[in-house]
């Protein structure tokens, strides 16, 4: 499989993204890591407004991370243009079996950002999904958080974090991050804590 950049180059729609942003008053913090691979989670997820002003605040500083998607989008007619927008075909048939396949893409290429919503949904949930984090744990990369505020219009890049294995520990150092964003629906925002039952 060949290696997949998301800093490749595409001035047009780039300068397109700048100007959508601008019209619209949000500003974009670029904070990113020096590091060829990592997942990428973008919280808080409330709204469907969240993919269009992810999608232009990425392209309007020239980033275009990967994403996952159901194994049925990218048949035809629409299967070339869902992976040209950066989609990655996946059979969600176990959460195990879903982990392994997209730990083995990253394992396939020498750099690979993949973006994921923990929250899964736009409804409030009590608990993340934490496949991010064991895919960030089976394929040895870290995790990068993005943020989309609405309170600030800011959307950006915040800081790293290497899995210790403690899933606890860890969605303790993410909620502390998370606390100050702000979706547009706050009332909607996901608790970030992992289901009871697990």
């Amino acid at each position: 499989m060949s290696d997949y950049n998301a800093f490749t180059k595409r001035p047009l729609l780039q300068a397109f993204a700048q100007g959508v942003m601008k019209l619209a008053g949000w500003k974009v913090e670029e904070n990113f890591p020096d590091i060829p691979k990592y997942v990428l989670i973008v919280a808080h997820h409330t709204s469907n407004w969240d993919f269009p002003i992810g999608l232009f605040a990425a392209l309007s500083i020239n980033f275009w991370p990967q994403w996952i998607g159901k194994d049925a989008l990218f048949k035809a007619p629409f299967g070339g243009f869902m992976k040209w927008l950066g989609g990655i075909p996946v059979v969600r048939s176990s959460r195990n079996n879903f982990v392994d396949q997209v730990a083995e893409v990253y394992q396939q290429h020498e750099r690979m950002v993949i973006a994921i919503t923990p929250e899964g949904t736009r409804k409030k949930t009590d608990h993340w999904k934490t496949g991010f984090y064991h895919i960030a744990t089976t394929a040895n990369i870290p995790i990068v958080m993005a943020y989309i505020d609405y309170k600030r219009k800011t959307a950006g890049i915040g800081p790293v974090l290497q899995p210790s294995g403690d899933l606890n520990a860890d969605l303790a150092k993410i909620r502390h991050f998370y606390d100050g964003i702000t979706g547009k629906y706050p009332q909607e925002q996901g608790d970030i804590r992992v289901r009871q039952n697990d």
